[in-house]
């Protein structure tokens, strides 16, 4: 705020203070036209509203001093961010997500209590204290099952002599070494990593997880992360994976004889299921930029990972190195649809189409001096046509508020063929 004492304004320099204030406020406009319908701080709000205030008491009916006042009044309302009404298909996806969610929480409750009744008699009675393998015969825990809650994964992960672990339980009540550098963890595992991507953003959440696994052996290991070890060796039960259970949510079980080592429950249903929720299946071969980007944000808000990467230029998905960044980025795409906004409209009057390689007649100046096969003589001594296109979107949270800036995603086209999204990295 101003200070009245430092700003002073009389009749005989009313003018020069509506000037110093008029530089004030054309600053405050252009930096909530910089900001494209944002919201945030603004260096020179305060400085420009506090002077007209001071002027509008001094001379309300100054028409100079009235413009601006008006101005002032729009570059407030600018300044708190652009807001739509968020309509049910721009949400429906999160039902549909709940919906299916519990279907298969409910789906996994049941053949969870099936697999505990199928091993009833082969569980261990008591899983804590752990059994104190150097004073317990091995038969009495051996080629048991167990069990396991709060298994915590990453966070208690460690390398050790014998192979890599979760450990589970504490010195005081005893340990279990979870194996994970098998199949039969691996398996399970991985399921649950895809039901996850493909049913549950909301498992991104889960820290912990129930296991069902067999008692196969007995390792003696230091149960800490990192090289530098400080604390004295466990004697402890190795399990090996049976199960995967995450209450709430979904079952994973090992399967030897499956490429992927593991399922989920209804793993094999899913697709069916979700097939009736696409508003979008498929791109047109004539696909233009702009529908290209809302099939894009479709195939991420649906989990629509088949048509995600239809979406997205092929040379950037030839390799195991570059799948696994598609994987990578799906996640974030699915975190921020879930955690930070729920649409994105995409600006059809922003997008701008660029030749970057070959013959172009922008201007169709050419067209109108040149016949089509003279151009066509010019076009394939120039080569292999490229153009970008640059799509603008913009992100809305639950409420409707615009989320930052507006952004831009680059798209390829070849010879005249098919749109494809080349950034799909970036944020919507």
């Amino acid at each position: 705020m101003v200070d009245k004492s430092i700003f002073t304004v009389n009749e005989s320099n009313l003018s020069m203070r509506i000037q110093q204030a008029e530089v004030y406020l054309r600053e405050f406009e252009n930096e909530v036209k910089r900001a494209s319908g944002a919201s945030g701080l603004f260096r020179s709000k305060e400085d420009a509203l506090s002077r007209i205030m001071i002027l509008n008491e001094f001379a309300p009916n100054d028409p100079r001093i009235k413009e601006m006042f008006e101005r002032a009044r729009k570059c407030i309302v600018g300044s708190t961010g652009n807001f739509i009404d968020v309509t049910h298909d721009m949400i429906v996806y999160l039902e549909n997500e709940e919906n299916l969610r519990r279907m298969y929480a409910e789906k996994s409750e049941k053949a969870w209590g099936a697999l505990l009744e199928k091993y009833k008699d082969k569980l261990l009675e008591k899983v804590f204290p752990a059994p104190d393998v150097l004073n317990v015969p091995m038969d009495d825990y051996v080629g048991k099952y167990v069990v396991l809650d709060e298994v915590r994964y990453p966070l208690n992960q460690f390398m050790g002599v014998t192979g890599e672990y979760i450990h589970v339980g504490k010195r005081s009540s005893g340990m279990y070494f979870v194996k994970i550098d098998s199949r039969k963890w691996l398996g399970p595992y991985e399921s649950v990593k895809r039901y996850r991507r493909l049913v549950d953003t909301t498992m991104m959440e889960v820290d912990k997880w129930t296991l069902l696994g067999e008692i196969k052996d007995i390792a003696m290991e230091q149960p800490e992360a990192g090289q530098n070890k400080v604390g004295p060796p466990v004697f402890a039960p190795v399990v090996d994976p049976v199960a995967l259970y995450v209450p709430g949510h979904v079952l994973g079980y090992y399967n030897a004889e499956m490429e992927t080592s593991g399922y989920f429950e209804g793993e094999d249903e899913v697709a069916g299921i979700k097939e009736g929720w696409y508003t979008e299946k498929t791109v047109p071969e004539d696909v233009t930029p702009e529908k290209l980007v809302e099939i894009f944000r479709q195939a991420i808000k649906e989990k629509n990972y088949d048509l995600y990467t239809n979406c997205i230029q092929p040379e950037r998905r030839q390799n195991p190195i570059q799948e696994s960044q598609l994987l990578y980025y799906w996640d974030l795409h699915q975190e921020r649809f879930h955690g930070e906004y729920v649409h994105a409209n995409v600006v059809p009057e922003a997008t701008k189409i660029t030749v970057v390689k070959g013959y172009s007649d922008e201007t169709g100046l050419d067209s109108y001096f040149l016949s089509k096969e003279e151009q066509a003589k010019i076009a394939e001594r120039y080569g292999e046509k490229v153009e970008y296109a640059s799509v603008q979107t913009v992100s809305f949270d639950k409420n409707g508020k615009q989320l930052g800036s507006p952004v831009r995603r680059n798209l390829i086209r070849t010879n005249g063929g098919r749109w494809y999204v080349r950034d799909y990295e970036i944020r919507f």
